[in-house]
């Protein structure tokens, strides 16, 4: 088995092309990175291969046809990037016929997804939530958490620890709900 696992390493930019002229590569791993462009249409010149992943990257455009010249290919995940266009049809990649390895591809359509395409082999999805909007989101999330414990925690135990009454009297309900249970 001759394969590549670049995983999780934060690659960005486009596929290079030069990674097709490995004739002899059974495995691809490029999932979890920040790839962006087209899969290259030259894909299908990895013969040998078993195992293409792509999925978690931003890889958008069409899945090139020639990927459906792959007759050993066993293992396929394009999912969670933003690829569009009618899925190839052949022989051997009719029998992906698990809709998962194409999740979070709004644009795509046609089998194994409930999408038809129209005529041009296209397919218009809904707007999606850009990943700015996730990361602001993420931000709000961070910040409100910080306010929360700053006035939260700080306006129970500020008073406490400053205002000897206050703490007195807190100490003395304790004992009191202590005394009524034990």
């Amino acid at each position: 088995m001759v394969g590549i696992d670049l995983s999780c390493n934060s690659l960005y930019g486009e596929i290079p092309e030069e990674l097709t002229s490995l004739s002899g590569l059974n495995l691809l791993n490029l999932s979890r990175n920040k790839l962006t462009g087209d899969i290259p249409y030259t894909i299908g010149k990895l013969t040998q291969l078993e195992s293409l992943d792509l999925s978690l990257n931003q890889l958008f455009g069409p899945i090139p046809q020639s990927i459906a010249s792959l007759d050993s290919l066993e293992v396929l995940n394009l999912s969670f990037n933003n690829l569009s266009g009618q899925i190839p049809s052949g022989r051997h990649l009719q029998t992906f016929n698990d809709p998962s390895i194409y999740e979070g591809n709004p644009g795509l359509c046609g089998p194994p997804l409930s999408k038809t395409c129209s005529s041009d082999g296209s397919f218009n999805p809904e707007p999606v939530k850009s990943t700015h909007d996730e990361v602001g989101d993420m931000i709000w999330f961070y910040v409100s958490m910080i306010l929360g414990f700053v006035f939260g925690f700080w306006g129970i135990v500020g008073p406490l620890l400053f205002k000897t009454y206050w703490r007195y009297r807190f100490y003395s309900l304790v004992d009191r709900i202590q005394d009524r249970f034990f």
